[in-house]
């Protein structure tokens, strides 16, 4: 009778270590097939979204129009007086300067008339010696008679003639002297425009254009004829651009313009807003301002004349977040645009856009250690209400923002007041820094704290877990390929700007 045999603990140890691997490999298995699994399906939602990246960057905001150049001084040479024209003794571009004789018309007319006056002018001298003499003699017999007249040797009669006689010869030296004056001037008049046969040039300058030839003859009867054009100095010239009535409110004197020209394609040059004028013009229903722009012409490559296409920069904001316009237009589709909307938030924090308005102030030590003090009283009075019980959704750097009321019935309609509430509130808080400012500064504050809360809002949507989450943002500038933005948003963050799933 054979013994049973017993298995050995070294045997029995060996296969409960070969289960164990197995099943250790069968989790392995299991585990990196959920990995995998889970890892493509994140992939598969995320290539359903095209993305863009938030970057940093210029936008520069411009208005084209276009304009004629034109010299910042042009002068109309005219003939105040009508004849022949005997000598032209400039041509186009010739150089002039000021008094220079340019043209001549014909003096004999105006000489004989100045011989014809002085000759008037010695017979009115002759008549007024006759006159003088008359007068004289007139005189003698008047005092005379008036003796005679004393001693009643003649008859008053006799008396009342000689006085009259007198008086007569009188009047006719006064009318021989106004005579010779009629005359004086008539011929003075003539010997004016003897003078004005000779044409000068009232500046210095370059002729643009002349309408006149030797022999050609001129009538001045009604207006002063334009003989020649002269522009005072083409160093300096002008732009007159017309500006669209939907683009006018943006122009202001002293911004920057780019434009080309035909003549040089590649080269860009520059001027500056010199004046926005108020002569409205009215072209096929179409509502045009001109606009002046003064521009450096030192090489004098650009002429008269010539078609500027320019650009009016109104806006150029440095090294600010940017996103694509596509992202500012894409919306989910309605499976995740409710859950995606509710995430958005409200207005945001203002503290980053603080900080941006203050680096371009260049504060010195003071004002530096005053906005970062008002600052941080702001923040601690954020803090402080956050810690209260039930928060207001919508909640923002300076308490509820508009985004917590916007559904309420008025809310558009109450946006100016909200608007205007927000800057009292910022003047306020920032009162004590404000005070510590010159006055470019004070300007510069005012106009970038208008901007921020005149400043828009709009949904980003961020693509998470490959579902999109909107973030609520303040737009600023855009140049229409790029919009500065600002608010819950960072550099780098991935924003959706349109869906794949079309492709499919």
């Amino acid at each position: 009778m054979s013994a049973t045999r017993k298995p050995s603990p070294a045997r029995k140890t060996s296969s409960w270590s070969r289960r164990i691997a197995v099943v250790a490999v069968i989790g392995a298995v299991a585990i990196g097939a959920l990995y995998a699994w889970r890892h493509r399906s994140n992939e598969e939602a995320a290539s359903a979204y095209r993305t863009a990246k938030v970057e940093r960057g210029d936008i520069r905001v411009t208005i084209s129009a276009t304009g004629a150049l034109n010299a910042t001084s042009q002068v109309d040479v005219g003939s105040q007086i009508s004849g022949q024209v005997t000598d032209v003794l400039v041509d186009y571009n010739d150089h002039v300067s000021k008094g220079q004789v340019i043209a001549r018309i014909d003096p004999s007319t105006y000489e004989a008339q100045i011989a014809q006056g002085n000759a008037q002018i010695n017979s009115a001298r002759a008549a007024l010696a006759t006159a003088q003499a008359t007068l004289r003699n007139a005189e003698a017999d008047y005092n005379r008679k008036a003796e005679l007249a004393q001693q009643q040797l003649i008859a008053r009669g006799d008396l009342d003639l000689a006085r009259a006689a007198r008086d007569q010869a009188r009047a006719q030296v006064a009318s021989a002297q106004a005579q010779i004056r009629q005359q004086t001037a008539s011929t003075q008049t003539s010997r004016l425009n003897l003078q004005r046969t000779v044409i000068r040039s009232p500046v210095d300058g370059v002729v643009l254009s002349r309408s006149i030839e030797p022999g050609q003859t001129v009538a001045a009867s009604l207006q002063a004829p334009v003989l020649f054009q002269i522009a005072e100095d083409l160093s300096q010239m002008e732009i007159l651009l017309a500006v669209d009535e939907a683009d006018i409110g943006q122009v202001k004197p002293g911004l920057d313009v780019a434009f080309t020209v035909d003549a040089y394609p590649e080269r860009r040059f520059r001027g500056k807003v010199k004046q926005v004028r108020l002569a409205a013009t009215n072209t096929s229903n179409v509502i045009t301002y001109p606009v002046v722009v003064s521009l450096d012409n030192s090489d004098q490559s650009l002429l008269p004349g010539m078609t500027a296409n320019a650009e009016i920069e109104v806006s150029h904001r440095e090294d600010v977040l940017r996103v694509s316009n596509a992202a500012l237009r894409y919306k989910p589709d309605d499976e995740y645009g409710g859950a995606a909307t509710r995430g958005a938030g409200g207005r945001g924090n203002f503290a980053e856009d603080f900080e941006r308005i203050a680096a371009t102030l260049k504060l010195d030590a003071p004002q530096r250690a005053a906005f970062d003090q008002a600052l941080a009283a702001i923040r601690q009075r954020v803090a402080s209400r956050q810690a209260a019980p039930a928060p207001q959704q919508g909640a923002s750097l300076f308490g509820r923002g508009p985004g917590g009321g916007s559904n309420r019935p008025g809310g558009e309609g109450n946006a100016g007041a909200m608007r205007q509430r927000m800057a009292d509130r910022f003047n306020q808080q920032f009162a004590a820094f404000k005070a510590t400012l010159d006055d470019a500064q004070k300007a510069q504050w005012d106009r970038e704290i208008a901007a921020l809360v005149g400043s828009r809002r709009a949904p980003l949507y961020k693509l998470v877990d490959g579902k999109p989450q909107a973030v609520m943002v303040r737009v600023g500038a855009s140049d229409g390929s790029y919009t500065e933005v600002s608010g819950g948003i960072r550099e780098g963050d991935e924003v959706i700007v349109g869906s794949g799933r079309a492709a499919k």
